[in-house]
Parts: structure tokens; sequence; C-alpha cells
């Protein structure tokens, strides 16, 4: 039977993108999902899964202009952001920036010299492509400084020096895994750390959304996330501030503007930006908080349809988004959940396996679980114990 549905590709296929697969079904669309991994769980939910690289961006343009696809989007990672931006740009495709915007917001170095150069707070850094420059140039920073690579997130790649000493083997770290081969040192800042989640439309939010970031043993992955931000409404103010500039400045599509920020004392300040849905189900965590279906407009910023309906919401209650991890290497046994949560736990996303092999148990995650609390300090107090409370048993 002839397929009559207009074709939507998501640059991707994870199990963070079931949700934009799943509300472009409903919007009508028939979906493609992407990536190089066919047994990533957002593909069984797709119409059609092509193997292709969402880094890659002539990969993804090629998939995009021989299937005639109508609208793309990207999945829950700043390759595909770029990658999207550079297919639409191409194929004339709507709700996109133009591919020379999505490099500032989606590199560290470039958009640090953006933010620098337009007032807008960042951390002091250099940006350096080898090791000389690098030495010579760290020297103009105060210690602590962390040293990352420009393309990548999750904390990969990434240390952190307390004096210039330690600098060479960071370097070399940072430099070897980055893509571009190309990094960037900042000084640390002190403060607790948030996440800002803004949908601009024509430039102008309309709706945003704040959180407390939580770590585990990764100091630079995040491992949960609550709500309502434990921020003033200043603080709000001055981001969506921010954000509106850098609308301004850059001509911003409509569509998701997310913000990763270090609360110095009553100062925002920003420290990674993009324009594509945080991964780790971070969509369903706003969708449970405010009842905002965030995925869906997502998905049809991404098609350039009409998003003037979308309104602020405030979270109705108290919630987190948490990553089940485990904390050395083995043989995953079970993944047990103290009584206390029965009653707490309202929605979870689990794909663990018993037998299966943790290598690296600071980025590994065998689930992602929803809960909701009575009170802010319960949820606080309980989302740092998060990880005792589901234990994941490792031989």
């Amino acid at each position: 039977m002839k397929n009559n549905k207009k074709k939507f590709l998501i640059a991707g296929g994870g199990y963070a993108d079931i949700p934009l697969i799943l509300s472009a079904k409903k919007l009508g669309y028939y979906v493609i999902t992407s990536g190089n991994r066919p047994d990533d769980l957002g593909h069984k939910y797709s119409d059609e899964y092509r193997k292709a690289d969402f880094s890659d961006r002539e990969a993804i343009l090629d998939i995009a202009k021989s299937l005639k696809v109508s609208a793309i989007c990207a999945c829950c990672n700043d390759f595909s952001a770029l990658s999207a931006a550079y297919t639409a740009e191409k194929l004339g495709l709507p709700g996109h920036d133009p591919y020379e915007v999505a490099k500032i917001i989606h590199y560290k170095d470039i958009y640090r010299k953006f933010a620098y150069e337009n007032g807008i707070a960042t951390p002091r850094a250099i940006a350096f492509a080898n090791k000389r420059d690098a030495l010579k140039e760290i020297k103009s920073l105060t210690c602590p400084i962390i040293i990352k690579p420009v393309d990548l997130t999750g904390g990969k790649g990434m240390s952190t020096i307390n004096k210039i000493t330690e600098a060479e083997s960071a370097i070399e770290k940072a430099l070897a895994i980055s893509r571009m081969k190309k990094a960037v040192a900042e000084e640390f800042i002190f403060g607790s750390r948030h996440g800002f989640s803004a949908f601009l439309v024509d430039g102008h939010i309309t709706f945003f959304f704040s959180d407390n970031e939580h770590y585990y043993l990764n100091p630079y992955l995040v491992s949960a996330a609550s709500t309502p931000g434990i921020v003033s409404p200043d603080v709000e103010k001055k981001l969506c501030a921010d954000s509106e500039k850098i609308a301004s400045l850059l001509s911003l599509k409509t569509g998701i503007f997310h913000i990763q920020y270090i609360l110095r004392g009553e100062e925002p300040v920003i420290i990674e930006i993009c324009r594509r849905a945080p991964g780790d189900l971070y969509i369903k965590l706003v969708e449970h908080a405010t009842g905002v279906d965030y995925s869906s407009w997502i998905v049809k910023s991404s098609a350039g349809l009409d998003c003037s309906g979308l309104t602020q919401a405030r979270p109705k209650g108290f919630f987190t988004r948490h990553c089940v991890m485990g904390s050395r290497t083995g043989r995953l046994k079970d993944v047990v959940f103290d009584p206390l949560l029965d009653n707490k736990i309202i929605d979870k996303l689990m794909w663990w396996k018993k037998g299966d092999q943790v290598t690296d148990f600071l980025t590994a995650k065998f689930g992602i679980v929803f809960v909701k609390f009575s009170s802010q300090e319960e949820m606080i107090k309980t989302t740092e114990r998060l990880q005792e409370l589901i234990f994941a048993q490792i031989d």
C-alpha cells in the first residue's frame, strides 16, 4: 500500500528520542529514525529505520534527500542538531537555524567567544587546537580550571586541574577525544548547578522550565534533575533576558533553547546551550511536572508548524527524573527499588538485562525513573539518596 503521509526524519533513535518519535507519529507523520546502532530502543517506535551516523551531516543529508522528507528533527545530541541544521539548510526545510548559527550554539569555543563579545555571563576561557598553544595561554587563567573538548557533552574528555603543572595530561586527554581536535580551558565557576529549558516563538520566550542538577560518581554527568528549580524569580528573569538577547543577535528560529548554568550568588553563569531536546527523557520530566506536551512542541517547531499556542505553565508539584546507574564494573544482577518509593514513582523506562556487562560505571545507565514528592524538602533530600534507594546490584 502506498504511503501518502509526509515523511519526518529524526536524526537519531535512542531511548531519549521516543517521546519525539511518538509525537511526530501522533501529528500524522511517517517517521524515519537513523543512527548507527540498530538496537537503539527508539527504532522500535518509528515507521522505518535507516542506518547512518547522525554525526555525519552528509549521511543524514543523503537520507533526507533520497526519502524526500518534509521535515527533520534533531535527536538528543549536539552532533544531531548540527546535522539537522545542515540538512535543513541544504534542502530548504523549515524549522532550523542556519548551519553557521548552529555551530555558534553547539561548539563550545565559538559560543564562548560569542558570549564574551556580547556581554553574556560565561566563564573566562581560552580555546586551542594544539598542546603548545594551550600550555602557553592557559597561564592567563586562574585555577581551578576545567579543560574540555569543544564538541562533546556528558563529561566526555573533561578534567579539572588545581594547578598549571597538571594541565599537560588534561590538555592531551581533551584533544585526543575531540572529533575536531579542539578544546577549551575555562575558569571553574563555584555555585549550584541548574538547567533552564525555554521555548522561543518569534524570538520571545513563551514557556520556560527550571531544574536543579544532581550528580553521582561522575562530577561532569548529570544523574538526576529535580523541579521546581531552587532559584529566585530574578534569576529566571535574567535567563529569559539572556535567551532573548541571544535569539535577537542570532535571529534564532522558533523552537527549544536549553541552557545549563551555574548559579554564582544570584548571577546565572551560562555553561552550555543547545537547540535540541535534552537527553535522558528530560522532556518527559517537563511533561509530568507541568502538563505541557513538550515533545510535540519541539516536533512542531522542527517542522515549521505554528507554535503560538504554547504558554507558560509552572510545575504542579515536586518531581525528579533519575538515571539508574551503578557504582562499579562487573555484571548487572538486579535493580532493587526501596519500598520507600512505592507510592512515589509515577513513570519509568528500564532497559537493563540480567547479566549485562558494566564496563564504564561512570556513564552506563540502566533506566530512567520519574518520582513525585510531597514537598521541596523531601524532593531535594530524597533525590540525593536515589542511587541508594534504586540500587543496581553488580557482581
